[in-house]
């Protein structure tokens, strides 16, 4: 998973705020003077700089530019893209999310209701619909594990789950594209999941926690398994082009 040029050069300006090669106050090069400089499109600068402008490092001034921004009396939750290009940094997401997945599946299953419990079921069912379809299944899986923090009745879990989607997604195309090949692991995830819900139904908090460590730390080394034969494909792929 490489970085995007975009990615590249967010970073590279971020470094020079914070190194002081760029002082708060100081405009920016324009957009053709960036583009040029660093041999990229306007476009790719505009993506860089809106990157910036999200995390608040730059601002727009009508009509003057684009400036270092003074520092934030808060610093927005992100992660740094130069450290997320590897499926290596996608499993260090997904072992965060397993803390958290954990703590959700046991508050889900003190307080969810009947009608969220169906909700969960039904999510289950979307997932196997999109595997017969032959779809990745990635947006069906995260609303399951969507429905299990509103469960929770904390409406921070939900919060939190979708800031890490962001960050997730493409892994989870690498673990379902494996998983598509293994027809024990797509039983292995139904049963992994099956078991989640069936645990929080049964309003037994410890058994849910465990199911759902349990499934994000099989999650974690199919990620890492079909990372690898990702990998392979598309060295094969490159070996029949030649």
């Amino acid at each position: 998973m490489p970085l995007r040029l975009s990615d590249r050069l967010a970073v590279l300006l971020g470094d020079q705020i914070d190194s002081g090669a760029l002082r708060p106050g100081d405009r920016l090069p324009t957009e053709a003077q960036l583009a040029l400089a660093h041999g990229v499109s306007r476009t790719v600068v505009r993506e860089a700089v809106h990157q910036l402008k999200s995390r608040e490092r730059v601002v727009s001034r009508q009509g003057s530019g684009v400036f270092v921004a003074t520092a934030p009396t808060h610093q927005p939750l992100a992660f740094d893209p130069a450290v997320l290009g590897s499926v290596q940094a996608v499993v260090h997401v997904v072992e965060l999310r397993r803390v958290i997945e954990a703590e959700m599946a046991g508050f889900a299953a003190e307080r969810a209701t009947r009608a969220q419990v169906a909700t969960m079921r039904r999510a289950l069912r979307a997932i196997d619909r999109a595997a017969v379809a032959g779809h990745d299944g990635v947006a069906e899986d995260l609303a399951f594990h969507r429905a299990i923090g509103e469960a929770t009745g904390n409406p921070q879990f939900p919060l939190l789950l979708g800031f890490l989607e962001q960050y997730l997604r493409e892994g989870m195309r690498i673990t379902r594209g494996n998983e598509a090949r293994r027809l024990d692991f797509m039983e292995a995830v139904r049963l992994e999941h099956r078991a989640i819900v069936d645990a929080i139904a049964a309003h037994d908090p410890a058994l849910a926690r465990r199911r759902a460590r349990e499934h994000m730390a099989h999650s974690e080394q199919r990620l890492i398994e079909g990372g690898v034969i990702v990998k392979a494909i598309a060295k094969a792929k490159r070996s029949k082009a030649k």
